[in-house]
This record gives C-alpha cells, sequence and structure tokens, in this order.
C-alpha cells in the first residue's frame, strides 16, 4: 500500500460504521420481542420524546427523508402504535399521534438503552463523555464546509 491513510483500519468512518451495525444487531433481538425494527423505534423515541409532531418535524429530527419516512409510518400505524391524521389547519401537513398502544410500548423498551450502554460501556461517566464527544463531532460536521 502506497498511502497509509487508505487503509481500512486507519478510517474513522469505517469505525464508525462498524460500531453502528454492531449496536444495530444487538438491538434486533430485543426490539423483536417488542414487534418493532431498529428504524421504527427511532420513530417512537422521537414520538415518546415529543408526541403530535408533523412529518417533517420528524423527518427533520431523525435525520431522514420523507420517503423513508412514509413506509415506517405507514406500518407503525398498520400496528396500531401511532396515527397518521391532516392537520385541520393546513390539509397538506400529516400529523403524527401515538395510539395507547403507542404510549404503553415505551414502558416496554425503557429498560433497552441500559442494556446496550451496558455492553459498550463501563459507566455513568464513560456515558456521559463518550455522548458529549459525538455530539460535538456531530456539530463540527454540520457547522464546517468541507
Amino acid at each position: 500500500m502506497s498511502y497509509p491513510e487508505l487503509l481500512l483500519s486507519n478510517q474513522l468512518c469505517f469505525l464508525v460504521h462498524r460500531l453502528n451495525r454492531g449496536i444495530t444487531s444487538r438491538y434486533r433481538p430485543l426490539l423483536a420481542k417488542l414487534g418493532l425494527t431498529y428504524p421504527q423505534y427511532l420513530v417512537l423515541l422521537a414520538l415518546w420524546e415529543r408526541d403530535g409532531q408533523g412529518v417533517g418535524e420528524l423527518c427533520t429530527a431523525l435525520d431522514l427523508d420523507t420517503g423513508t419516512m412514509s413506509p415506517l409510518l405507514k406500518r407503525l400505524a398498520a400496528a396500531g402504535l401511532l396515527e397518521r391524521r391532516r392537520r385541520p389547519e393546513d390539509e397538506r401537513a400529516v400529523g403524527i399521534s401515538l395510539t395507547a398502544a403507542g404510549r404503553a410500548l415505551e414502558e416496554s423498551a425503557r429498560a433497552l438503552p441500559v442494556e446496550i450502554a451496558g455492553c459498550l460501556l463501563t459507566g455513568a461517566d464513560e456515558y456521559v463523555n463518550l455522548k458529549r464527544l459525538l455530539q460535538e463531532l456531530v456539530g463540527r460536521l454540520e457547522r464546517v464546509d468541507c
């Protein structure tokens, strides 16, 4: 290899990719017990945090486009976990609200983040420091014109 900076093992993006795949694979069996996929879980997390968001707000919160979000919302609605309704003040806008079943699922999902963190981190301090670093890195990427 002529350029060590091009070694796969030297790529931060590849480490992040592997970490993402690893975390998602750890979530998969836990979420299967709840009848959810990982992307559906993310939508529910956003709605548990703030119910009644519009589709656009959810897309922004989860950094997804409407082409990805719409099928997720349809499947969650078919599962009886949320409702999609046109907003009376603007018929073009769709509001997303949790159903009673969607709200009840929050309690069942409550232990998942702790269980996943237990696979990765040694304690609360490490969690706080890693979260701060990741937020800082994301912020830098969003601010810098590369």
